[in-house]
This record gives structure tokens, sequence and C-alpha cells, in this order.
């Protein structure tokens, strides 16, 4: 069982026994208990005939149980398959259609959603029931290159990927991070807020076990609550998007905050502005850029503390174990300050897209992964993201696939065609702005109505544009999105935004 996941948590549960592993409203799963209460798990689901490699459904907001389950799959040499809670019955059922859960648990409130989707869920209720009990070995051996989870994500694609990991990149990744960033170790104390179904939220909690911290998971985000839960818990890290860390900072009760306990503060999916820096630095927080996505396994690279101030525009020059180049269509490295297609390769990135070995050969070369995002080096390799190659809009730090949001609307009677472009949005950064063109203008509360049916409800366009012509092509005959951003650069600014 060397180098797996469920090796190190049984590490943990005889080094640290009583320490915990994860508090979630204030209840906590000590590092014995997290061990034990997955392996009764494990050997449940080896009893109802789960085999090595079967995939293990789950499509439930964050909890204890949800954490020991994940832990559980992969001790019983299953692949976790995460669901996100906010999928619609369809997306759903296109997920399932490639992962094949052998078995799917549901928490009550999204069983009939799971259901609908033409999966019958296993109460995870069960699950809750296996808490206590009498120690137990499951009989499976788990194998270091086993897959152990498929994250779905959105990417340039309509429909998601299915990113894949084993244990042998997952504890590689984060062994380059324990050798770089020393702040976090055995005890540290870790706010996660993302939802298990995604990478960060995945990845934190595999990530921060692994090295023995002490994980404070949320269901959702409450700035005040993150505030009070950093004073009183005495937060080491903490690690969210921009708009979070501005959140919070917009707080009344920020000004007379005691944050002198956080040690990595880290923030991806947006820049930062020189403002939110200043008002933590007056904490004496320095907050730190990252650049990563979910194929590279998460953080690729972060800015080293003693130079993210005087340059909070980039990304540092990759982990330890983490290769970062940027270059030109031919392959061929950039000059310094030349924009160019960021790739990266490490021992930590993801195997393979599910069943799609056709966007891996593509996404995966030569052992590089390529990213699909533009970026930059300076003369000390330093990173700077510039822009997205992939045509993805980041709500709140959830990636949307315009291709998926603009399938949906055009499957609407009276779109002829459609296209999808970010808008600016005070709350989540991003939010999806939809141009379509047809014989005559459509009932646009019967567009939103179908996208919140077929859509998750972050996906689903808030501005619609109604163009009485043709949408512009390229000269290929495709649409020219270019064009539409710039033409619709300030449409949200006369629109009013649909709920």
């Amino acid at each position: 069982m060397a180098q797996t996941l469920p090796a190190v948590i049984a590490w943990w549960a005889r080094m640290r026994p009583d320490q915990p592993a994860v508090v979630m409203d204030g209840e906590a799963l000590t590092y014995r208990a997290y061990r034990d209460w997955s392996d009764r798990i494990a050997a449940m689901l080896l009893k109802d005939g789960l085999q090595p490699g079967d995939r293990v459904g789950i499509c439930a907001t964050n909890s204890l149980a949800y954490i020991a389950l994940l832990l559980g799959t992969i001790r019983a040499g299953g692949i976790a398959s995460p669901i996100n809670f906010r999928y619609t019955p369809r997306e759903i059922a296109e997920l399932v259609e490639t992962t094949e859960p052998r078995f799917t648990f549901a928490s009550a409130e999204f069983a009939a959603r799971v259901a609908e989707a033409g999966i019958t869920p296993r109460d995870i209720g069960e699950i809750e029931k296996l808490r206590h009990g009498e120690r137990v070995i499951p009989a499976h051996d788990p194998d270091p290159d086993a897959r152990v989870v498929i994250i779905a994500t959105s990417g340039s694609t309509a429909k998601p990927k299915g990113v894949v990991f084993t244990n042998r990149s997952m504890t590689a990744y984060v062994s380059s991070w324990s050798i770089e960033e020393t702040v976090s170790s055995a005890g540290s104390r870790v706010i996660c807020l993302a939802p298990l179904n995604t990478s960060a939220g995945f990845v934190q909690l595999m990530h921060y076990t692994v090295q023995g911290c002490t994980i404070y998971l949320e269901a959702q985000f409450d700035p005040l609550r993150a505030l009070r839960l950093i004073e009183q818990e005495r937060i080491n890290c903490f690690g969210a998007v921009p708009s979070f860390f501005e959140f919070i900072a917009a707080l009344p009760e920020f000004a007379g905050a005691d944050l002198s306990s956080l040690r990595l503060a880290s923030v991806g999916g947006a820049r930062v502005s020189r403002q939110l820096l200043e008002a933590y630095k007056s904490k004496g927080v320095i907050i730190r850029q990252i650049y990563g996505q979910t194929e590279i396994g998460g953080t690729a690279t972060m800015m080293p503390e003693h130079m993210a101030l005087d340059a909070p525009e980039k990304c540092g020059w990759g982990a330890v174990f983490m290769d970062v180049r940027v270059v030109r269509p031919d392959g061929s490295d950039c000059d310094p300050h030349e924009e160019g297609e960021i790739i990266m390769r490490s021992p930590g990135m993801m195997l393979e897209y599910w069943r799609n070995p056709e966007e891996t050969a593509k996404t995966i070369r030569n052992g590089w992964l390529h990213s699909g995002d533009i970026g930059k080096l300076d003369e000390q390799g330093l990173l700077t993201f510039v822009d997205r190659m992939k045509d993805l809009i980041i709500s709140g730090g959830l990636n949307i696939s315009a291709a998926e949001v603009e399938r949906v609307v055009c499957e609407y009677d009276g779109v002829v065609e459609a296209l999808a472009i970010a808008a600016p949005d005070d709350k989540f950064g991003e939010t999806p702005l939809v141009v379509y063109h047809g014989p005559r203008e459509i009932d646009v509360a019967g567009l939103v109505d179908y996208c919140n049916t077929n859509l998750a409800n972050y996906k689903v366009p808030r501005f619609i544009v109604y163009s009485p012509e043709p949408l512009p092509r390229l000269a290929t005959g495709k649409l020219s999105k270019p064009a539409v951003r710039q033409m619709y650069a300030d449409a949200h600014k006369q629109l009013e935004r649909v709920r």
C-alpha cells in the first residue's frame, strides 16, 4: 500500500491518532476515526461487489460522510467519481454515461435529481451508519498507480472532460509542495471552502490530509464566518479566488480582526488588485498569486512570498517538481516577455482524460501538458498569466464552458446561432452573456427557464442579446468569437441582468 492515499492516512492515524483531520460545523473527525471509518466503508463496498477500477458516484454537498466515502472508495480500489450537486438531471446523465458508476450515493436533497438522470442512488445515510464500529482490514491492497478519482472539468469542449489522477500522482504533488512550502506541515490549520466535487475541494482535502494538517471544511462561503474561523481557530493557510478575500476585507469586522496566524494566503482564478494586497498587508498577510489548473494537479506555481508585493501579477517560476515553459506554435521557447502557450510537466499532473484518448493526446504531447493558456516569462523565469486560449468563462472560481452554454441555448426554439462570452460581474468576476440570432426575438424568460432546466445555475446566461443579423464569421466560415467580444464588450451596461 506504499505511496497511496490510504497508506498516508493510516500512517497519520498511528502518529497523530487524536488530531482532527477534518473539522466541519464544530464536529471533528480525528485521523484514527478517519482511517477506521473509511476502512469500514471499503469493506462494505468490497462485500457489495466493487471491483478494482469500478467507479463510485457521489452527489452531495460537503460533509464528513462524503470525505470518508471518498477515501473508502480509494481504499477498496475503486475510483471516486464526484458529481456536481449543482448539475441538472441532463448534466448528470451526460456525466455518468461515460463514467458508468457501479454505485452512486446521493444525499436526500439530490436523490430525486440523480434518479431522474436514470441512476438508482444509494442513500449516503448508509455511510453515516458505518461511522462507528469494530476495526476492520479491507481485503484489498491499493496500488500506487491505480486511478483514484475522476474530476469533471469544464474545458473548451461542449461536454465536461474527466481528469484522472492516481495515488502516485497525488502523493507526488503533495511531496513537491511540502518541500517548497514549509509553512504548511503536520498540525497546520487550513480552511477549505470549495465543494468536494471540484478539483479545488478534492485536491485540497487529499493534499492537506496527506500533510497531516487539520482542514476546516465549509459547506459554502460566508465571509463573516470565514473571518471568525481564521481568528478563533488560528488558521494558518487560506487559498481562494480574489473575490472571497475581497468580501472578507469589505466586512466592518475586518478592521479589528486578528489575522496574525495566517502564514499562507494565496489567490488564483483572477488578478488581485493593489488595493486588496494593501488591505491584507496592513494585517501582516502577504497575498500570493498562483497559477494552475485541474489537469496539472492543482497549483502549478506560486509567487515566492518575498517577491509577491513587488510583482503581484506574477505567479512564480514553478514548483520543485514542476517544469514551466512558454512556447510558440512550433514548440520553440519564447523569448523573455514574448507571449505564448503555457506548457507544464510534473509527476503530479493528470494521467489522462477518462475514456477520451483524443483529448488526452491533444493536451499531453511529448510528456508536456498544454494548458491552452497564454503567458509570458521574464528574464528570471517568473510567469505572468496573460489570457485564456481556451474558451472558458470563470465565474466565482468555477469554470464554465462557453461551448456548453451555446449548445443548450441553440437547442431553444427560435435560436439559429449563438455565442457565449464573459461579461464582467461585481460579485463573481465573470458571468455568461449570450448573443443569439434568429428570425425574431424570443421570449427571454422562456430561454432562461430552459437553461435553468438543462444547466447548473452558475452556467445560466445572465445577459441575453438579440442580433437581428447573422453573427459575424471568420474567413473559414466559423463564428467569430473575437468579433462578438469586441462588438458586445459593453453590452452588459445597457442590459438588465436576468435572474
